[in-house]
């Protein structure tokens, strides 16, 4: 195998058909449709866009479709409309005013509805404050919340009037919230006193103090009372939202700015990066006409689903696929502030089954965390309502794909794998439910419109089943137009390796059918004697090991072979972490896989470090196998005290 190849060798050749039932209603409802319309979408890419976008509401039409102004991409110039608008007034004015637009679920079981009309009201009042306090067209707005219905209210107000918010994530730490208020130069903060997690309170309000302490851009500090916790509030600069939307000219009328189609909307900072925070910038109407077109395909929307992505807003998918996405298409979208398993096990089915969700997107850790709790959990539950499941985030391995089919699907639910990054705005490659035939643990078939290849270093293209490095060839709607006020890295970034063409900065290959697995970062492949390995495949096969929940692999020097392979496993309920044990699965993923993919060591730990989010930090596995006593930041992990126990546990 050459040295430019994956190895790449997951045994997996199931094909799952989407039901006749199923593809009969569906938007597109076969794969001969689809190969015609992706056939239509890339030989003439500019007039099937120009087709989409006459779905949303323009106060002006564009002039030109697509330019290319020296490697800054633009999308419909000259065009003119307001995302607030495209997400709410357009409905109401269709007579949709009294359907219901958002589902709010506390953690305490607390429940708030909003219809089109209920929402509009609060975002326009939103606005009149936001206006009030001197902010316009072009001012930022960093958003540092839980999961409220605020957090919503506050995205749209922002759009509403022209003004670009930047999201912070809420488990993130002060010094990371002061980098991403600095690099934006934020003229408003909003936040709350707190927010709650697995019975906890988590304060909130209190980084946001430390993180301004000596800024100058941040003028007034908006704070949502959520846990009536005891916070610190300035006077001139802190004001309350509740007082703030309930003065006596606060109208919940708010016209709609007529933004041109590529101002800028958000400023989204990716995670995991050091030094300089990367803002990732997207704009109005490319942004806009993605997602809404993607949700409306990819999820098969109907006018009378329960539309639930488990993501938090303070990442991409929250943007696109809780907010903007369903709302766009009218949709009912629910938003969960807590966790998936408290006060118990079975709280993400309890909740399926008391608001009938039928469209249900997700995250594969949190599929691997669910499948180890038994199976006596979902089944307590009724999830008839379920109709199609998607996951988002990261490769999903195969046992836990067949899992999520049979005990959430019942074997009926389409699974839509999806791939996309920050930076492309919305899904790339994927199924659509009606239309793909699917295998467990491919993304499978680009979505219209997109044309991805894998290259090899040189910029050649990898044969069927090769692997390298996944790029997007051609421009569209959805794509990143920058890294704020620094042009010169995102040209670095995304289009220096090859020219023209988008850099994913991610691993992956296509099988004989064209279908592609994304087999993780190009920084999550471990070279082993000179064969570059995808920690995805080494983790699916340790996981189809019948008594493996959830694993993590990272590598390690090694003097003979350059580097070799340390897992973190996790075991199934009533299984030991005997010597017995792991040399049965050194020997099952050698025997799948191949001697060079073996471990070589495996340390059993109940718990992986994860995120809120529920991505497991291998930066810090990473440490950890190697020794290193600081492991860096922990402070945006749902449980730091898993890290000492890790360290303790650890194989040398």
């Amino acid at each position: 195998m050459s040295d430019d190849s994956i190895t790449s060798i997951l045994k997996e050749d199931r094909v799952f058909n989407p039901t006749a039932e199923f593809s009969s209603d569906a938007h597109v409802k076969s794969l001969k449709e689809y190969k015609k319309i992706y056939k239509k979408s890339i030989e003439h890419p500019e007039k099937f866009w120009a087709e989409k976008a006459k779905q949303l509401h323009w106060f002006k039409k564009w002039h030109t479709i697509l330019r290319n102004d020296h490697g800054f991409f633009k999308w419909f110039e000259g065009g003119e409309l307001n995302i607030s608008y495209n997400c709410l007034d357009r409905h109401v004015n269709a007579g949709k005013g009294n359907k219901l637009a958002l589902i709010w679920e506390a953690e305490d079981g607390e429940v708030k509805r909003y219809t089109y009309s209920e929402l509009l009201a609060e975002v326009c009042k939103f606005s009149n404050v936001l206006k009030g306090h001197g902010l316009k067209r072009g001012d930022r707005v960093c958003i540092y919340m839980p999961m409220v219905p605020e957090l919503a209210i506050a995205m749209l107000a922002c759009a509403r009037i022209g003004a670009i918010h930047s999201i912070v994530f809420g488990g993130f730490s002060s010094d990371s919230l002061k980098d991403r208020i600095d690099d934006c130069e934020a003229k408003l903060v909003i936040t709350a006193d707190g927010t709650f997690r697995a019975g906890k309170i988590i304060p909130l309000k209190v980084n946001v103090d430390l993180a301004i302490k000596k800024n100058k851009s941040v003028e007034k500090v908006v704070v949502v009372k959520r846990c009536k916790n005891k916070v610190t509030m300035k006077k001139k600069r802190d004001l309350w939202w509740h007082d703030e939307i309930s003065k006596d000219n606060i109208e919940d009328t708010c016209p709609a700015e007529s933004m041109h189609s590529e101002d800028s909307l958000f400023i989204l900072y990716t995670s995991g990066t050091t030094g300089k925070p990367k803002g990732v910038l997207h704009t109005q109407a490319g942004y806009l006409l993605y997602v809404y077109q993607t949700f409306k395909w990819v999820f098969d929307a109907k006018d009378n689903d329960v539309y639930w992505c488990t993501a938090d807003i303070g990442w991409i998918t929250g943007h696109s696929y809780i907010v903007y996405g369903p709302l766009a298409n009218s949709s009912t979208t629910l938003m969960f502030e807590g966790v998936p398993t408290y006060p118990s096990p079975d709280r993400f089915w309890k909740i399926v089954e008391k608001h009938k969700v039928s469209v249900f997107y997700t995250a594969p850790t949190a599929v691997r965390a669910l499948m180890r709790l038994g199976d006596e959990w979902p089944k307590k539950c009724n999830l008839k309502s379920l109709r199609l499941l998607g996951t988002v985030g990261e490769p999903i391995n195969p046992e836990a794909w067949i899992w999520y089919h049979k005990i959430i699907g019942k074997e009926k639910c389409p699974i839509v794998d999806t791939w996309w990054q920050t930076e492309t705005g919305g899904i790339m490659i994927t199924p659509l439910p009606g239309a793909t035939p699917t295998k467990p643990g491919s993304a499978t078939l680009p979505f219209p419109g997109i044309v991805p290849a894998i290259l090899k270093e040189d910029g050649s293209e990898a044969k069927a089943n090769e692997g390298g490095n996944l790029v997007i060839k051609k421009p569209w709607p959805g794509m990143l137009r920058t890294v704020w006020g620094d042009p010169q890295r995102y040209k670095e970034t995304y289009f220096g390796k090859y020219e023209h063409i988008y850099l994913a900065g991610d691993s992956a290959r296509y099988d004989r059918d064209g279908y592609f697995w994304v087999m993780g970062r190009n920084d999550d492949v471990i070279k082993v004697s000179g064969h570059r390995i995808g920690t995805a495949e080494v983790e699916s096969h340790l996981v189809s090991y019948k008594d493996v929940a959830e694993a993590a692999v990272v590598p390690i020097p090694h003097k003979i072979k350059g580097w070799s392979i340390y897992a973190f496993v996790t075991l199934k309920k009533g299984t030991k972490g005997t010597e017995k044990t792991r040399k049965n699965i050194v020997a099952h993923v050698a025997k799948e896989m191949g001697h060079i993919a073996k471990p070589e060591r495996i340390q059993f730990t109940d718990f992986l470090p994860k995120t809120r989010s529920g991505k497991i930090m291998r930066r810090i596995l990473k440490a950890i196998a190697e020794g290193k006593k600081d492991v860096g930041n922990t402070t945006t992990l749902a449980d730091p005290s898993v890290v000492p126990r890790l360290i303790k546990g650890r194989i040398k």
